[in-house]
């Protein structure tokens, strides 16, 4: 059901008059705003003319939604024919390119300037479907007294913006007007499902124009030779890549940075882009990781906001280099009971501060990946227990109760503490023995150190400590 005409009319006049704002849709009353603030002047009598037909001619030629108007033609305008209505489209300025529907309508329609060539953005004609939904990127019904303008009270109008899907930026909308006696609560459901169905149709073009550029133009980067590159279209979409994380990038300069900080070229071909990215710019970024203890880390020296589960993610990505797929990081982090849907929202949220350091289809790190724990594994595979000793500050993750964390730190505790045991080096064992009270390591020292060496004494009350 509509609102009530003669109520919108009375909330209309007491909001002009500065007495009321209460009562109306907020979508309308913040459009009422925009559209006051911008002078529009709600006695005005019609949308201004600023296309001639010749421009409007060549804008509907070179318009995307130009080649969906059978669609849109058999899903709105015979409806339109039947209810009283037109089915208008813009472009993303509001001007409108096409008007159809019954003569009828139509004439009644050109009387108040619903028509091609005519501009209806909030700005130049106040609060209206077209011009409203451009302004919000949402679909927008106008009903009656709810525009602005007075003259188009006896009409309602319902619109919804059309995206490009591979920009995202609003290309125009589909419109259905008529007179307020006519409208029927259902149309602006069905505005809406043109609209998307008109995205879909969209998309599913795209989809085929990239997969037609990739054939095409494959050998130039089969001819870099293993050199990191990638393929892009005329918009930059990276449509085949290698070693290249971004899955856009900005053709408007010759030479851009990568997210992974990387200098690359971008060269035209015929139809789209070649990107290459020179050997001595492949510099691979520099990821920190201090998870012995408190974690903490830092991208190129850049400190990270790292939660706990975002540091058990990079603990189990930087212990596979070669990567994991979600349902490999939900076992690894939760068990059975792991959701690879919830690892891939938390992936997501961490690629948000790591950019394209973190890849996908495998999830894995590309960059110099330096951590502490690491560091410890390393220095024990070589057998430099001292080394180990000195790096091993304490438990990793020790709040950690994920599968792969708990297994990497069992192991490491129990492969230092074993090597300082085993080892005939009385610093490497001072060194661990403050890491915890363990009472072998601590009897050990009070035995090996000197009974002049100051550290003697605290071993033993140490060890005392320990042993009560």
């Amino acid at each position: 059901m509509h609102p009530d005409p003669r109520r919108l009319a009375r909330l209309h006049e007491a909001t002009l008059s500065g007495t009321a704002t209460s009562g109306a849709r907020q979508v309308i009353v913040e459009s009422w705003r925009r559209s006051l603030a911008a002078r529009v002047d709600p006695d005005r009598h019609t949308a201004p003319v600023v296309l001639g037909p010749d421009e409007v001619a060549e804008r509907r030629g070179a318009h995307p939604l130009a080649a969906m108007l059978p669609m849109l033609r058999e899903t709105l305008v015979s409806v339109a024919d039947e209810t009283e209505h037109v089915m208008i489209i813009t472009d993303e300025g509001g001007h409108i390119l096409w008007c159809e529907g019954a003569a009828s309508v139509r004439g009644l329609a050109e009387r108040v300037r619903l028509t091609e060539g005519t501009r209806w953005s909030e700005d130049a004609i106040g609060t209206n479907a077209m011009g409203t939904a451009l302004a919000v990127g949402r679909p927008v019904t106008v009903h009656s007294a709810e525009h602005l303008v007075r003259t188009y009270h006896g009409w309602t109008c319902a619109a919804s913006p059309v995206r490009d899907p591979d920009t995202g930026r609003t290309l125009g909308v589909v419109d259905v007007s008529g007179p307020l006696s006519s409208m029927h609560p259902a149309m602006s459901a069905l505005v809406s499902t043109a609209a998307r169905l008109v995205e879909s149709q969209l998309h599913v073009r795209l989809v085929t124009e990239h997969e037609r550029l990739r054939s095409a133009n494959i050998r130039h980067l089969i001819s870099l030779r293993g050199e990191p590159g990638a393929l892009l279209s005329p918009t930059g979409r990276v449509l085949a890549a290698g070693d290249v994380p971004d899955e856009r990038v900005d053709v408007s300069s010759g030479v851009v940075r990568l997210e992974d900080g990387r200098e690359a070229v971008v060269e035209p071909l015929d139809e789209g882009y070649l990107l290459r990215v020179p050997r001595r710019s492949a510099r691979r970024p520099v990821l920190s990781l201090r998870f012995l203890g408190e974690p903490s880390g830092s991208l190129d020296g850049r400190a990270l906001a790292l939660s706990l589960r975002h540091a058990e993610l990079l603990t189990a990505l930087a212990l596979h280099p070669r990567g994991l797929t979600a349902e490999q990081l939900a076992l690894r982090l939760y068990g059975e009971r792991g959701n690879p849907t919830t690892v891939r929202a938390e992936l997501h949220r961490l690629r948000a501060q790591l950019g394209g350091v973190l890849l996908t289809r495998p999830y894995r790190l590309s960059a110099d990946v330096r951590g502490d724990f690491l560091t410890v594994r390393e220095a024990l595979k070589a057998g430099d227990v001292p080394s180990a000793a000195e790096a091993y500050r304490g438990e990793l993750l020790p709040r950690s109760d994920a599968p792969v964390v708990r297994e990497e730190r069992e192991d490491l505790a129990a492969a230092v503490r074993r090597g300082v045991l085993d080892h005939d080096d009385v610093e490497a064992l001072w060194t661990y023995a403050g890491t915890g009270e363990d009472a072998e390591a601590l009897e050990q020292l009070v035995r090996r150190l000197d009974s002049t060496d100051p550290r003697r004494a605290l071993a033993a009350a140490r060890l005392q400590r320990a042993l009560t």
